[in-house]
């Protein structure tokens, strides 16, 4: 991968009469848009109905099952969270800008948690139990309402969000990006560089390199960007992928390990076990998967 080459800014151009852009994707039609970290100044909210995948938000990486329902804040990098193995009956992705209303509505009193709920978003935000299902069920209905009637249930969704008590804060030990954009394009290549190349040992000197960087300043501002060394975060990708190689692949652990960049099987047993409190083993009959 060519690191010097800028993420793209995604341009997000809602639908005429609209403030606001509303996509669903299914089996037959999967956003595969953007498979890298990427970046854009609207609000995104993601509904994936059912499904299994990888959820990258800012920092944080994860795997979810069962689909998922999260809010990004603006600038928030983040990937696509559906592929061709997911499994998900539908994604619906409403996408806005935070000023969409306009600044002024966002002063009203009645809309104070509302720009709370944004805030907090810049951090990303998922929701599980049945603040998922509801919220998710009232955004697919959104699907075929008029422009004016999708506005009126955008706005009951936000408020069901900042009400709900069935969420996690995902970036919670800080996720910070500078205002200029030059910070949002630098950890942009710097994860799209890790999800190319995590398979691989990846060294401080060579990622420090690509970003035109000393080691020591490349740590320290990885760490203050993130609240993560630059090793927690790729052990954390590989672990996470591997989660998603032993729900999702009919493959043995020892290729499980070595697919997801260990060259050690004792030492990825040890930090899976960490990483999830099961071993591989285990997590796997968890998940009633019988490899053949």
């Amino acid at each position: 991968m060519n690191i010097n080459v800028k993420p793209e800014l995604e341009k997000i151009e809602p639908a005429f009469g609209s403030s606001i852009l509303y996509r669903t994707y299914n089996k037959n039609h999967q956003n595969r848009k953007h498979t890298f970290w990427h970046y854009h100044p609207e609000i995104e909210l993601v509904y994936v109905n059912r499904g299994s995948g990888k959820r990258q938000i800012g920092s944080h990486i994860s795997y979810y099952r069962d689909g998922d329902l999260m809010l990004i804040g603006s600038n928030l990098p983040h990937c696509g969270f559906t592929d061709g193995l997911t499994g998900n009956e539908n994604e619906t992705v409403i996408q806005m800008k935070p000023d969409f209303l306009g600044n002024s509505f966002f002063e009203l009193p009645e809309m104070k948690n509302i720009k709370a709920l944004f805030e907090k978003a810049s951090m990303g935000i998922v929701y599980y139990g049945e603040s998922k299902k509801d919220i998710g069920e009232k955004m697919e209905s959104l699907e075929n309402k008029p422009p004016f009637q999708r506005l009126l249930g955008l706005l009951e969704i936000l408020h069901l969000m900042e009400t709900s008590t069935e969420y996690s804060v995902l970036n919670a030990k800080g996720f910070l990006l500078e205002t200029e954009l030059q910070d949002n394009h630098r950890i942009n290549n710097i994860f799209n560089f890790v999800k190319e190349e995590f398979q691989r040992p990846i060294s401080l000197e060579e990622v420090a390199g690509k970003v035109s960087m000393t080691v020591p300043a490349f740590c320290r501002y990885f760490k203050k960007i993130t609240g993560k060394t630059f090793t927690q975060f790729v052990n954390e990708y590989r672990l996470v992928h591997a989660a998603k190689l032993l729900h999702e692949k009919q493959v043995s652990i020892t290729e499980v390990c070595f697919e997801s960049g260990f060259n050690n099987f004792s030492h990825f047993n040890k930090q899976f076990k960490k990483f999830t409190g099961k071993s591989p083993s285990h997590y796997r009959n968890e998940l009633k998967v019988v490899l053949t």
